[in-house]
């Protein structure tokens, strides 16, 4: 039998035991780490058309990288933030494999030269309403395909939850009654219950009734799920990816409010924009979305005040007699006094 290749010993041993035994970290994390080597590994076979048994380290030098994570942006449409996520995944990698294996030492220090992507400073995307409509109704509910893609994009934007987390959701994890809700296990395996809300749980229950008749409310089957060789399989996230940007194409042509770029985090943003116009506290839009950090709920005020603030200067036009009374340094977010009141100080 032939020896395994280093760089294949090493990433096995670096998500198989490192990540998940030695750092702890969660299954979520695990996953994204791999799925970022992964798109490494599958790239450069391509570009050096040889088996992926045969890629080594030395096919992966600072050009290499460069050219991949161009074309993660401009092939793959990922936006700046992923590509540098990818970036800061590889690296970690790299940096694992410098301190196991010292001959790899020059090729961490390759790969440490590229640099990352400039992240301009935007409003956070988010869809109306409308938009949202128009693209779960373009799931074809005729079809059991098209029931469990309207499921799961509702159950996105219900919910706010990350892609990974509505995918490792089972059926164990929802609880009705009085007050339903639902586990999911978010970002450093912390778990948080999100409500939910009449009509959502309506939704659920027949989604359940149609593909999940004969399970019980303990139930470990993944609430949405592919069949493959005959076995629920948990469904990948390229998968949803796939629907979801398919799905947001054909709504655009009946609604003009459909960004150019649906992807299912988009329902997430488009989750927190309407619990905060809705009047939900900060504080609560925070637990709701599971943030480690207070601050980045602030994202969700500052697009709200500035969609505010160019719809009042393009109602009153600064060269017209009220122009002069519009000062917009009164529409812009105190982010001290926001994050006073995320803590509970005001």
């Amino acid at each position: 039998m032939e020896k395994l290749n280093p760089l294949f010993s090493l990433v096995r041993d670096y998500l198989t035991h490192y990540l998940p035994l030695e750092r702890k970290c969660s299954p979520n994390t695990v996953r994204s780490y791999q799925k970022s080597l992964e798109l490494l590994l599958d790239y450069v076979k391509v570009r050096k058309n040889v088996p992926l048994a045969k890629v080594t380290f030395e096919m992966i030098d600072r050009n290499m990288l460069s050219v991949f994570l161009d074309y993660l942006e401009n092939e793959r449409h990922c936006s700046p933030t992923t590509r540098n996520h990818r970036l800061h995944s590889i690296r970690a990698f790299y940096a694992y494999v410098a301190e196991k294996n010292i001959t790899a030492v020059t090729s961490y220090d390759e790969i440490l030269k590229v640099d990352a992507a400039k992240v301009s400073e935007k409003l956070v995307e988010h869809m109306s309403e409308d938009a949202v409509k128009a693209i779960i109704s373009q799931a074809d509910t005729s079809t059991n395909k098209g029931l469990r893609d309207m499921f799961l994009m509702l159950f996105l934007y219900k919910t706010g939850a990350r892609i990974q987390e509505t995918l490792d959701v089972r059926l164990r994890d929802i609880q009705f009654g009085k007050t339903p809700s639902v586990t999911l296990l978010g970002k450093g395996a912390k778990i948080r219950s999100v409500p939910l809300r009449e009509n959502t749980a309506q939704h659920l229950k027949e989604c359940i009734k149609l593909f999940h008749a004969n399970e019980g409310v303990y139930s470990t089957d993944y609430l949405f799920y592919t069949i493959r060789n005959g076995l629920k399989k948990r469904m990948t996230e390229d998968n949803v990816r796939d629907f979801v940007q398919k799905y947001g194409e054909k709504a655009r042509a009946i609604c003009a409010e459909v960004p150019e770029n649906v992807y299912p985090h988009l329902f997430r943003h488009s989750c927190a924009m309407s619990l905060y116009r809705s009047g939900i506290h900060l504080t609560l839009i925070s637990q709701w979305l599971g943030h480690a950090n207070l601050e980045t709920t602030l994202v969700y005020a500052h697009a709200d005040t500035e969609i505010k603030r160019k719809a009042i200067e393009k109602a009153i036009p600064k060269d017209t007699p009220f122009g002069e009374h519009v000062n917009p340094e009164r529409y812009k977010v105190d982010d001290e006094g926001i994050l006073k009141q995320l803590c509970g100080l005001r």
